[in-house]
């Protein structure tokens, strides 16, 4: 698939994301494509960073299986700008996690210090923001101020959710003529994300040595997408059953051999001999 970022057609004299901040102090940096995040210091909860990571993580075949050829960027808190300001970092939005499909994962082999919108033009298909205060900046709707108005009006995400683990709970807004519609979850409590042929939720578990109600992903039937460090766990678990299936068929023909040594023994003690 052509990515629609053509580096050499790019002719606009606005600004790169070489050229703009990569941080105003809030935001973290970078996940893109299976690159790790690097954290700086900012006003967020410890637990918002393996959340990230859990997303990111458990996806991830997914979006193989969606783009073989790997154009599509995953940002961990990195800076989206829709419009330039002095300073510059006032115009961008950092969303927690979002997805872009159809982007490639460096530009010219750089990866990047943020998302700018008027290089690259196509809209996350998916922002997610996870609450640390009381969730009032989150679904702000001031005009040209508020996250959820620059979200809903500028950067134009099709699924907006708002996660607040403190209250297990999350929203998930649909984009729809314009406007962001409220979903509501289906039979499991989960919301359906149909390009990506998965659906979000909460998952009550342990992660990381935490205990929470963390943001996860399933398929489409219900099935939980799991980690990678889930992934092997379950691999391993199903190996070691492998192994133990195999013992016992060893240990089942192991006594039959006894018993058939033990049949042919007593038939020659009465004079007869075993049929081979």
């Amino acid at each position: 698939m052509t990515s629609a970022t053509d580096p050499s057609t790019a002719l606009t004299p606005f600004p790169d994301h070489t050229q703009l901040p990569e941080s105003d102090g809030t935001f973290v940096s970078q996940s893109l494509a299976g690159v790790p995040p690097v954290v700086r210091t900012g006003g967020k909860n410890w637990q918002e960073h393996p959340q990230s990571i859990l997303l990111t993580d458990s996806i991830t075949p997914v979006l193989k299986q969606l783009h073989p050829e790997g154009q599509y960027c995953i940002g961990q808190d990195l800076g989206i700008y829709w419009r330039l300001t002095d300073p510059p970092e006032r115009g961008a939005e950092a969303p927690d996690w979002f997805y872009v499909a159809n982007v490639p994962p460096l530009l010219d082999g750089q990866t990047r210090r943020s998302y700018v919108l008027w290089r690259e033009f196509i809209a996350p298909l998916i922002t997610l923001e996870f609450v640390s205060g009381n969730g009032n900046e989150e679904r702000d709707r001031t005009p040209w101020q508020g996250k959820f108005w620059i979200y809903e009006q500028v950067i134009h995400p099709a699924f907006y959710g708002i996660y607040e683990v403190n209250k297990a709970s999350v929203e998930v807004y649909h984009l729809i003529e314009g406007q962001y519609q409220l979903l509501a979850a289906n039979e499991r409590g989960h919301y359906p994300i149909a390009p990506l042929g998965v659906e979000l939720g909460l998952w009550q578990g342990e992660y990381q040595n935490a205990e929470l109600p963390w943001l996860r992903w399933w398929d489409l039937q219900g099935n939980l997408l799991l980690s990678g460090e889930e992934r092997a766990a379950q691999e391993s678990q199903r190996a070691e059953l492998e192994s133990q299936r195999a013992e016992l068929e060893s240990q089942r023909a192991e006594l039959e051999s006894q018993r058939a040594d033990r049949l042919s023994a007593k038939l020659r003690s009465l004079g007869i001999e075993p049929e081979a």
